[in-house]
């Protein structure tokens, strides 16, 4: 599980600039670790996965598949988020985009899942 491990502290790393708290883990057949936010939001994080691809299978592949693309993580201010992400060094892989419910902007976490902060309009 050396794999899982490097995986888990390169999500910390990710998750503590976002404070999220780590709560337990590993834990379970799968083995998960598991971190909360303040605002009561869990991730769990599968440790003993297969080492990450340069795509996401839903995202970014040609032949589209069903399921779950992206989080949606609703910001009182956009361009305060925008300089946090910049401060932090994670790329905006699009964005801001204006859509008739408001601004977001897009990235990708670790393992090239696709993150968005939408600000709705006032």
């Amino acid at each position: 599980m050396v794999y899982g491990y490097i995986v888990w502290q390169y999500h910390a790393i990710f998750t503590n600039n976002w404070i999220f708290e780590f709560l337990v883990g590993p834990v379970g057949p799968e083995p998960v670790a598991i971190m909360e936010h303040a605002s009561g939001v869990n991730i769990n994080f599968i440790l003993n996965a297969a080492a990450p691809t340069d795509s996401n299978v839903l995202m970014d592949e040609p032949v589209k598949k069903a399921g779950y693309t992206h989080v949606a993580l609703e910001v009182n201010d956009m361009d305060a988020v925008v300089v946090q992400l910049n401060e932090l060094a994670i790329d905006i892989i699009e964005g801001p985009v204006v859509f008739p419910t408001g601004s977001s902007v897009f990235i990708r976490e670790p393992d090239r899942n696709v993150i968005e902060f939408h600000q709705p309009k006032n």
